[in-house]
C-alpha cells in the first residue's frame, strides 16, 4: 500500500515528493494548448470538470478502508513492538503472539497536553511561516481544463527559519527539542486525529461549485473517494493557499527531520555524546530532506500533483506516515545504544553516496531535459517519439531501468538503516515497506502510461526492459 512528498514523498501511496515519477521525458506540461495566460497576480480559478470514472485502485472500497484503519495502528505498533522496553524478535512473536511484545512504553503517554500542543502548534506554526514568508511563484502543468495553477513554494526558506529558531531556542532554554521523545506517542495521537479531520474537511468541500476533481477521486463510493482523494488541487484564502502542495513537503518533511533530532538531542543529554550511528541516519536524513525542499519544484511534475486527489492517503501520508515511520531508525539507535565499526561506518558511507548518485542524477536529468531538451548536458540522449507527440528518454540514466530514480532512492533507504546494526528486524522496516511501495507505484505508473502512451509504451517497455533493478526487475 501507500512519497517521496520520502517523497520528496515516500508516504503510503506514493514515493515522496522530489520528483520521484517515471522516466518519462516530457509531462503532460510539455504538450500545452494555446490559451491566455491568467495573470500572475491572481490564482486561476478552475472550471468544474467531472472526469470518466477509472477503476478502483488499492483493492477497491474494501482495501481503501483496511488502509484507512490500519494505517494509523502499524505506527503505534512500531511503537508497542520495539523501544526502551524491549524488541520483539520474529521468532518469538509467532511462537507466543501478542505476548511477544514489549508494550508501550510508561514514560510515553498516549495522549497529553504537552504532546498535542507541540504536534499541533508545529502546524500552526509551518502555515504561519508558508503565509509570511515571501517564495517564488511557480506554474503546475496543464490541466484537464486547460487552465494551468500557480504555487507558492517557500518550503526551503521555512526550513531555514525552522532551524533558526530551534537553534536560538535551543540556547534560550525555550526549545526543548530531547523532550519530543517522551512525548513521541501523544503527538502521533494529536496529528492522526489531525489527519482524519483534515481528511473530513476535504472530502466534503470537495462537494462544492466549480471544484476540479481528480481522475481517480471521484468513484461515487464515499469510503474510497475519502481515501483517494475527490478534489485534485484543494485550496483556501481565495486560491492563495494551496494544501495539498503544501503538505507535500513543509511541514512533514520538515517535522521529520525536528524528531531526529530531538532522539539526537535525548542521546547527547543521556551519554553526553552523539553516536556515530546517530549522526549517520541525521545527516543521511536530513541532506534527503534539504535536497527535496531545495529542489520543491519538481513536485508540480509528480503524480501527487498532478493526477492523483487530495484525500485521507496523502494528508496521512504527508504529516503522519512520513515523521513518524521515517524517524524509527534514529528512535532505535537513542533507545538501544547501538554501537557500529569503523569499517561498518565506511560502507554505511558508500552505499548512501551511491545511491544518492543514482537518484539526484536520474532526477536532474529527466527534469532538465523536460524543462530544456535543447540543453547539451542532455541533448545527445537518445528518445523515442510518441503519437502524443513527447518524448520518451530511452538512453542515460533513463536506458539502464524505467525508474532508476526509485532504485537509487532504494540504495539509500539500505543506508539510513544499517547504522541500526543487525540485532533486530525492526529498524529495517522503513527499507521493507519501501521496496514493496516502489513496486506498487511502478505498477500504477506503467499501468497509468500504457493508456496514455499505447503502443508507444509497449515499445517503449521492449527498449528499456527493466522496470527497478536492472537484470532482476
Amino acid at each position: 500500500m501507500p512519497a517521496t512528498r520520502r517523497t520528496p514523498s515516500k508516504r503510503p501511496s506514493a514515493p515522496r515528493a522530489s520528483a520521484r515519477v517515471p522516466a518519462h521525458a516530457s509531462s503532460s506540461s510539455t504538450k500545452r494548448s494555446p490559451q491566455k495566460r491568467k495573470s500572475s497576480k491572481s490564482t486561476p480559478k478552475p472550471r468544474a470538470v467531472t472526469p470518466t470514472k477509472p477503476h478502483f485502485e488499492f483493492g477497491g472500497p474494501i482495501g481503501a478502508l483496511g488502509i484507512t484503519v490500519v494505517l494509523p495502528l502499524v505506527c503505534y505498533f512500531l511503537v508497542h513492538a520495539c523501544n526502551e522496553d524491549g524488541c520483539v524478535e520474529v521468532g518469538r512473536l509467532a511462537r507466543e503472539g501478542a505476548k511477544a511484545l514489549p508494550g508501550f512504553p510508561s514514560h510515553m503517554p498516549l495522549a497529553s497536553a504537552r504532546g498535542t500542543v507541540y504536534a499541533l502548534g508545529w502546524m500552526a506554526f509551518t502555515v504561519m511561516m508558508h503565509v509570511l514568508i515571501p517564495g517564488a511563484v511557480k506554474e503546475g502543468v496543464t490541466l484537464p481544463d486547460g487552465t494551468r495553477l500557480r504555487y507558492k513554494l517557500n518550503g526551503f526558506r521555512v526550513f531555514v527559519v525552522t532551524m533558526a529558531v530551534v537553534v536560538f531556542g535551543t540556547r534560550a532554554n525555550v526549545v526543548d527539542l530531547a523532550s519530543v521523545h517522551d512525548e513521541f506517542l501523544s503527538m502521533l495521537t494529536a496529528m492522526v486525529v489531525f489527519a482524519y479531520v483534515l481528511s473530513t474537511y476535504l472530502y466534503a468541500s470537495s462537494f462544492g461549485r466549480g471544484k476540479m476533481l481528480a481522475a481517480g477521486g471521484d468513484s461515487g463510493n464515499a469510503v474510497y473517494d475519502f481515501f483517494i482523494g475527490r478534489e485534485l488541487n484543494p485550496r483556501i484564502m481565495n486560491g492563495a493557499f494551496d494544501l495539498k502542495v503544501f503538505c507535500e513537503l513543509t511541514p512533514g518533511l520538515i517535522g521529520w527531520l525536528l524528531l531526529d533530532l530531538g532522539f539526537a538531542a535525548k542521546q547527547y543529554a543521556r551519554i553526553g555524546t552523539v553516536t556515530a550511528p546517530m549522526v549517520l541516519v541525521c545527516v543521511f536524513q536530513g541532506a534527503y530532506v534539504i535536497d527535496a525542499l531545495w529542489n520543491e519544484p519538481a513536485i508540480l511534475t509528480t503524480m501527487d500533483i498532478t493526477t492523483d486527489g487530495f484525500g485521507f492517503m496523502l494528508a496521512f501520508g504527508d504529516l503522519v506516515w512520513v515523521p513518524f515511520t521515517y524517524s524509527l531508525q534514529c528512535r532505535y539507535i537513542l533507545e538501544h545504544s547501538v554501537r557500529i565499526s569503523n569499517a561498518h561506518v565506511l560502507a554505511i558511507l558508500v552505499v548512501q553516496c551511491v545511491g544518492y548518485w543514482i537518484f539526484r542524477g536520474s532526477n536532474s536529468q529527466k527534469n532538465l531535459f523536460r524543462t530544456n531538451p535543447n540543453d547539451p548536458r542532455v541533448s545527445h540522449l537518445k528518445t523515442l517519439q510518441t503519437k502524443r507527440g513527447t518524448k520518451l528518454i530511452v538512453s542515460g540514466w533513463w536506458g539502464i531501468c524505467r525508474h532508476v530514480n526509485y532504485l537509487g532512492d532504494w540504495i539509500m533507504a539500505w543506508a539510513w538503516c544499517l547504522p541500526c546494526g543487525f540485532s533486530h528486524l525492526a529498524p529495517y522496516f522503513y527499507v521493507i515497506y519501501f521496496g514493496i511501495l516502489l513496486v506498487h507505484r511502478d505498477g500504477r505508473d506503467g499501468e497509468a502510461c500504457e493508456k496514455k502512451y499505447g503502443a508507444d509504451w509497449t515499445r517503449y517497455c521492449q527498449l528499456v526492459k527493466y522496470r527497478l533493478i536492472p537484470f532482476v526487475y
